[in-house]
């Protein structure tokens, strides 16, 4: 007897999926570029923008489709919270460049490129994740990839106190006000990576 999914078929939502992750990967490695190559800030932080506005097409792409699908793939909760969260990775990405490029910092700190790190391989985690969700058969091995995203979301967290109290060391207090700063929307980004892996794992909780 055939076994038949109770996953309805709609590529159209994984499709988007990856693209999102895709594109937020493509970010995280720009964001990385800018930061261990600090020239051309202004065109590289632009790059970014640019790959933001694509990020928010994908989004308004995936919205549109969730409207207009009476039977979805999976939970409409899930479909959305997936889609915010990327979407909030990618905005915290290009507030973190805008604000090195508005407050004129003149060199990244050691940290600041480690977040940045962080952000690729947390980043290329969800876009080997994303392709699972296509068949409960393979939903299981998104798992592997949230416990990952965790481990990392872990060590932003401790290069972020080290963060933190080296600014109040070592620098001065209009520069403690900027990189505090940036260091939140480079934390955020990651943090915003972890929420999107914990709808993943409740998906494969749910149908895998």
């Amino acid at each position: 007897m055939p076994k038949f999914s109770l996953i309805p078929r709609e590529p159209k939502f994984f499709d988007l999926f990856e693209k999102s992750a895709d594109n937020a990967a493509t970010a995280a490695t720009e964001l990385h570029i800018l930061l261990h190559d600090y020239t051309n800030v202004p065109q590289k932080v632009g790059r970014l923008t640019e790959l933001e506005h694509k990020g928010d097409y994908i989004t308004h792409q995936i919205m549109e489709q969730l409207h207009r699908t009476f039977v979805t793939p999976l939970d409409r909760e899930d479909i959305s919270s997936l889609t915010q969260g990327l979407d909030d990775v990618m905005d915290f990405m290009e507030d973190a460049a805008n604000a090195m490029l508005l407050y004129g910092i003149k060199q990244p700190t050691k940290r600041a490129r480690q977040l940045a790190e962080i952000l690729v391989d947390v980043t290329d985690e969800l876009v080997k994740a994303m392709p699972y969700l296509r068949r409960r058969s393979e939903m299981s091995k998104i798992l592997e990839r949230c416990v990952e995203i965790n481990k990392l979301e872990n060590d932003a967290d401790s290069i972020v106190r080290f963060a933190l109290a080296e600014l109040f060391n070592d620098f001065d207090i209009a520069d403690v006000i900027k990189w505090r700063e940036i260091y939140e929307h480079l934390e955020n980004a990651v943090d915003k990576a972890e929420d999107v892996a914990n709808v993943l794992e409740g998906v494969v909780l749910k149908h895998g």
